[in-house]
């Protein structure tokens, strides 16, 4: 599907090294959008935005961590001089690590927290003067928060997992009332079992394993298709605002 009222416009992507965030660079690059890869492997956003210009778009690799906010500043000084004004964000960037919380893995706690929650929150405040100033001269402006079906549905062992993700769901929900009447429009993307880096992050073999055998019982959303569904959101007109996104295999809905 063509998305052609997406052309021209300016795009910050976070977690755009791999999956949903990388899927989405690419198929926002082939529509005309100017891209920034955030993420914090450069040599996989070099590679991309390589490719992304080898195809025609406009891409610019931008290594940051979204864990702090001294990288996340410096990457936006950097996305101003190079692109000028910002007027789509799709906070992509997030972690899953799932294991009993009686294990008391702190270190993953922080690790979601800071990315999941923070992280998002960081791009968000980098970022949403530059919306407000694109709804006001009367552009479209977005920002498109990935969430997960896990901020509603409970997992044994994704307690954490799942609050950051409730969390964002519910920041959404929340800002969109302080810039919904300002015409920028936020949307929350919820997806289910999607084929991405997320799952190699987890170090429980028990819980690597049950994971692998819900794909394989139920089947996986690969990234392109988030990315569709993303591409989809932010090219109707300005006046519309999908507002929550819940998309799932068919046989895990």
């Amino acid at each position: 599907m063509l998305y052609d009222t997406l052309a021209d416009r300016t795009a910050v992507i976070t977690g755009a090294a791999s999956g949903m965030g990388a899927a989405t660079a690419r198929l926002l690059a082939a529509q005309g959008v100017r891209v920034a890869l955030l993420a914090r492997r450069a040599e996989r956003l070099e590679e991309l935005a390589a490719k992304i210009t080898a195809d025609g778009g406009r891409a610019l690799a931008v290594a940051a961590d979204v864990t702090g906010q001294a990288s996340v500043d410096a990457a936006a000084d950097l996305v101003h001089r190079e692109f000028g004004r910002v007027d789509l964000v799709v906070n992509a960037a997030g972690v899953m690590l799932p294991n009993p919380l009686d294990a008391g893995r702190a270190d993953e706690w922080q690790r979601m927290l800071d990315t999941n929650v923070a992280g998002a929150l960081r791009v968000i405040r980098a970022f949403t003067a530059d919306l407000v100033a694109a709804a006001a001269e009367g552009r479209t402006a977005d920002l498109v928060n990935i969430s997960s079906i896990g901020a509603h549905i409970t997992f044994p062992n994704y307690a954490v997992y799942g609050a950051t993700k409730a969390a964002l769901t519910y920041l959404s929900a929340s800002l969109r009332t302080e810039l919904g009447p300002r015409d920028v429009r936020v949307t929350n993307i919820e997806p289910g079992l999607t084929d991405s880096e997320l799952a190699g992050h987890v170090d429980n073999a028990e819980l690597s394993g049950q994971l692998d055998g819900m794909f394989e019982a139920l089947g996986g959303l690969s990234s392109d298709e988030i990315a569709d569904l993303i591409a989809y959101t932010t090219s109707r007109a300005r006046h519309i605002n999908l507002r929550q996104l819940v998309v799932l295999p068919t046989r895990q809905a």
